[in-house]
């Protein structure tokens, strides 16, 4: 129960909930095995018509040696046997069923809650990781865990744990009617359970193996159907549209095989629990053969005990179907945890300073860097530059250089692993990660843009910006022209990523969306590479508008676009090569020399074919 406990912890803030639920779901439990005591006045009383007019006894409580009476617990006026037993039948129905009613939406909406908490709390978590965690966790196995692993504890800390508790009750009622009637044969009675509850336990820790295989085949089944459905087009032109649907039907397969071996596992306790319950009623049997013959036992008192017997098992069946599906809940919470268990890779230093306006520097103080999940083919070595505030430094490089790498130093989208990145003098991990983030704009290469309208995407982050700032940052990226054109205009929703826009008018209001930001900091990571010349011109006027009094970092493989930085800086494989503006690199014999010469023989062909 250690692990499930750990589950239920989410629901301590709604501890008078539970306290109240677990109190009504008691009265449950003892209304259901009265329903047992009502039994013998039945046979002995009510259907004996030459039985004496006597008191009509419950039970006995040995410990405070009183009685308890039937007569004592109707209203008075009722001296009729069948009239009591049928009102008392009455009233414990009654009863159970109010309590059961509002005990169970009690313990739901606590475990509804709780689930809603997780959750948040496990997508807070993952949105908190760094870009390592997200380049080793695929899309498609993170929204399984926290959606379909989420729901399987969903199932086990609502409606489950009404009926936990339920049946928890419930079987404790019904021992005590056992032990109250004869607690040596009810001691005899319940000596089957540990065969039962046994086998039970080994069952759950495989349902538990089980269901995290489940839950994995579940998660690759997602990621298949995002990869595919995000890349449709790629599907589309290579003709792979069989290829995916053999990977998503294979996938199903194991999924099917793993979900058809928990049924097998979980239906194993049903007729484990019959078929001992089956032996102990005929021992039972043969047992109050004697006894009635003897007269110490009467054929209702008999009756009562075999009643709440056979009532006893139904719960216990119902417990161990319950304890698989907590298993299963367990198995599928293991992911869950793990994330919430797992370290934040960037994250703020106690009382870390704000950076509440940049004035000076950005300084790389022979910075170093690799990636941990990847070999060591590529690192950054002994970066050392400085970009004062106003400037605007050009990276170039061949590809795979490390310009995005480095660029993604300054706002902690990775740490250094050797020297520092300083800003105004001070280490950007000492810094408030908010605040350092909020002097930061970007604009990158893939414009990621949310199935949401044009002003919302440009106000993204800026919660609360007024229409006419939107307005504003949207004329000066020269994007209002083809935002008013659009059917609700500013209010049009665009798609997913933005689909239902050209890659230019993509890459404009991307550039609307760091306007209104406005940070006094500025990397554009290619952001121009898949423009037509159209949408480049449009879009470099944008840029000019955007990078005016602010310090820019520009990565651009297009060196036409880099010209007039004040100055340029060339990467090869993770070094600074080069730095010089582009009439000291352009006849330098360097690698930017090089990379303008290719540029300009392409240029040249296409030209004159």
């Amino acid at each position: 129960m250690r692990d499930y406990l750990r589950l239920l912890r989410f629901a301590g803030r709604y501890w008078i909930m539970l306290v109240a639920a677990v109190l009504l779901m008691a009265c449950v439990g003892a209304a259901h095995s009265s329903l047992a005591l009502l039994i013998g006045p039945i046979f002995d009383r009510v259907l004996n018509p030459a039985a004496p007019d006597e008191p009509v006894l419950l039970l006995t409580i040995p410990v405070l040696d009183q009685k308890v009476y039937l007569d004592r617990l109707v209203p008075s006026g009722i001296h009729n046997v069948w009239t009591m037993v049928a009102f008392g039948i009455l009233v414990v129905f009654l009863v159970k069923g109010v309590c059961d009613y509002f005990g169970n939406y009690l313990v739901n909406s606590v475990g509804l809650r709780a689930v809603m908490d997780l959750r948040n709390a496990v997508f807070r978590k993952v949105l908190k990781q760094g870009a390592m965690f997200f380049e080793t966790h695929s899309t498609g196995r993170l929204m399984s865990s926290i959606m379909n692993d989420i729901d399987k504890i969903q199932v086990a800390t609502s409606h489950i744990l009404a009926d936990l508790l339920r049946q928890t009750f419930v079987v404790m009622g019904l021992l005590f009617v056992l032990m109250h009637k004869d607690w040596k044969l009810g001691i005899i009675s319940v000596t089957v359970l540990p065969f039962v509850l046994i086998p039970t336990a080994r069952i759950g820790r495989r349902i538990r193996r089980t269901t995290r295989r489940a839950q994995d085949d579940a998660a690759e089944i997602s990621q298949i159907l995002q990869e595919a459905i995000s890349g449709h087009q790629v599907v589309k032109a290579f003709g792979s549209e069989e290829h995916e649907v053999r990977r998503f039907e294979q996938a199903g397969r194991r999924l099917l095989k793993s979900n058809l071996r928990y049924v097998l596992q979980q239906a194993l306790a049903s007729p484990l629990i019959e078929f001992f319950g089956a032996i102990t009623i005929v021992c039972l049997l043969a047992y109050a053969r004697t006894q009635i013959k003897a007269g110490g036992m009467t054929a209702g008192g008999f009756t009562t005990f075999v009643i709440a017997l056979l009532m006893l098992y139904e719960p216990v069946k119902r417990l161990t179907g319950i304890h698989n599906i907590i298993e299963q809940a367990i198995g599928a919470s293991q992911k869950v945890f793990e994330y919430l268990e797992r370290a934040e890779e960037i994250h703020d230093k106690p009382g870390a300073p704000r950076l509440m306006h940049f004035s000076q520097a950005v300084v790389f103080d022979n910075a170093g860097f690799h990636y941990a999940a990847a070999d060591e083919s590529f690192r950054l070595d002994s970066i050392s530059l400085e970009v004062r505030a106003g400037e605007v430094i050009a990276l170039v490089g061949p590809s795979g250089a490390g310009k995005t790498s480095l660029v993604n130093l300054v706002p902690r989208f990775y740490d250094v692993t050797s020297g520092a990145v300083r800003i105004d003098g001070r280490d950007v991990r000492d810094l408030d990660l908010g605040s350092l983030r909020a002097n930061i704009g970007i604009v990158a290469q893939e414009t990621f843009l949310f199935d949401d309208t044009v002003e919302n995407n440009i106000a993204y982050g800026q919660a609360g910006a007024p229409p006419a700032r939107i307005r504003g940052a949207a004329r000066m990226a020269l994007a209002d022209e083809f935002i008013e054109r659009l059917p609700e205009g500013y209010q049009t929703r665009i798609g997913e990523r933005g689909v239902k826009l050209s890659g230019g008018q993509r890459q404009r209001i991307a550039i609307a969306r760091a306007l209104l930001k406005n940070a006094p900091i500025l990397i554009l990571d290619e952001a121009t590479s898949h423009l037509d010349t159209e949408s480049e011109m449009l879009v470099q006027k944008a840029l000019a508008n955007l990078m005016a009094d602010r310090t820019v970092i520009v990565i651009a493989h297009r060196l036409s676009t880099v010209r007039r930085a004040d100055k340029i800086v060339v990467l090869e494989r993770g070094r600074i090569s080069e730095v010089g503006n582009h009439e000291q690199l352009v006849n330098r014999g360097g690698i930017y020399q090089r990379l303008h010469d290719l540029q300009f023989v392409e240029l040249d062909a296409a030209v004159n074919p």
